[in-house]
C-alpha cells in the first residue's frame, strides 16, 4: 500500500523540452527534486532551476516518495523503468509516474513488475506544450487506481490542470493515443482544406485566418494558422507527430483495432510538409 504521508521528495528522469519546465514548477511548489542530467550542460541547467542534478535514474530514486519519467519514446520508457535499477531502488510503497506517450502494454508491464513491492504506477501521458506547463494548465490523462491519482494530484498540480482520471493503468495511454490520432488527422484535414483553397485561388494565410472565425475552428486549425501554412506547421512539429502516429498504428495493429476514417486523414498528414523548405 502507498505511503499516506505527503509526496515531497521527487526523482525526475527526462528533463528535456517538457521535463525541464516541469522540474522548474515542482521546485517552485516546494518539492525536493533530484533530476537526472546526462551531460554537464543539462546538470548545470537543473542546478540552476533549484534541483539536485544526478547522473543515474537510480540516484534520483533513492529515498524518493515518487519518481516522474518524461522521456521521449516507448523504448526509452522501457530502458528507464524496466532495464535499469529504478524499481529495485525505489523505496517500498512509493510511486512511479510516466508522462511519456507510450504503448499501454508497456505501462501495464511496469505496473506488474512494481506491484510486489507496493510501488504504484500512474500512467499519466500529457496533452499540451512547455507554455502550458509554465501556465500550470497541462492536461494529464491519468490511468491508475483512484487512491494513486489523488495522492499524486498535489504533485501534478504544480504544472497540470486538469488531471483527468480515465481508468486503470494503460487507459491513460489509450486515451492519449486516441487524442493524438484525432489531432493528427485534423491537421491532415486542415492541410487538405488548404490545398482546396489554393485550387480555388484563395491565399492560404488569408484562408486559415478566416476559417478560425467559422464553424471549422479547432485547436488543430489554430496551430496551423499560427504558422500561416499547413506545410510549415507540419514541418515544425513533424518529429512529434510522426512519433505519436507510429505508436498509434503499432498499438492499433497489435490489438486488431481499426483506424477507420482516421486513416485517409493521417495519410494526408503524411503528405503535408514533405519537400518544403519552410
Amino acid at each position: 500500500m502507498a505511503h499516506e504521508s505527503p509526496v515531497k521528495r521527487l526523482g525526475f528522469a527526462g528533463a528535456g523540452r517538457m521535463g525541464l519546465p516541469m522540474v522548474r514548477r515542482l521546485v517552485a511548489a516546494g518539492h525536493e527534486v533530484r533530476a537526472v542530467g546526462r551531460t554537464p550542460d543539462r546538470r548545470t541547467a537543473l542546478t540552476g532551476e533549484g534541483a539536485v542534478a544526478v547522473g543515474r535514474v537510480e540516484d534520483a530514486a533513492e529515498e524518493a516518495d515518487a519518481v516522474l519519467v518524461c522521456v521521449f519514446t516507448d523504448r526509452q520508457v522501457r530502458e528507464v523503468c524496466l532495464d535499469s535499477g529504478l524499481l529495485d531502488t525505489l523505496p517500498d510503497g512509493t510511486a512511479l509516474v510516466v508522462h511519456t506517450t507510450a504503448n499501454p502494454r508497456t505501462l501495464q508491464e511496469i505496473a506488474e513488475r512494481a506491484a510486489p513491492r507496493g510501488i504504484t504506477v500512474l500512467d499519466a501521458p500529457v496533452s499540451g506544450g512547455p507554455h502550458d506547463i509554465a501556465a500550470g494548465r497541462l492536461t494529464v490523462f491519468a490511468g491508475g487506481d483512484e487512491a494513486t491519482v489523488e495522492r499524486l494530484r498535489p504533485v501534478l498540480a504544480a504544472y497540470a490542470d486538469p488531471v483527468l482520471p480515465v481508468g486503470p493503468v494503460g487507459a491513460g495511454q489509450s486515451v492519449k493515443l486516441v487524442n493524438n490520432a484525432l489531432f493528427a488527422a485534423q491537421i491532415g484535414l486542415v492541410a487538405e482544406a488548404a490545398r482546396l483553397g489554393r485550387d480555388l485561388g484563395v491565399d492560404e494565410t488569408v484562408l486559415l485566418a478566416a476559417l478560425g472565425h467559422g464553424s471549422s475552428a479547432s485547436r488543430a486549425l489554430a496551430g496551423v494558422a499560427s504558422r500561416g501554412s499547413a506545410d510549415r506547421f507540419v514541418t515544425d512539429v513533424r518529429e512529434f507527430l510522426d512519433k505519436d502516429v507510429e505508436v498509434v498504428r503499432q498499438v492499433a495493429d497489435g490489438l486488431g483495432a481499426r483506424l477507420g476514417a482516421l486513416e485517409p486523414a493521417l495519410a494526408a498528414l503524411g503528405r503535408a510538409g514533405v519537400g518544403t523548405d519552410a
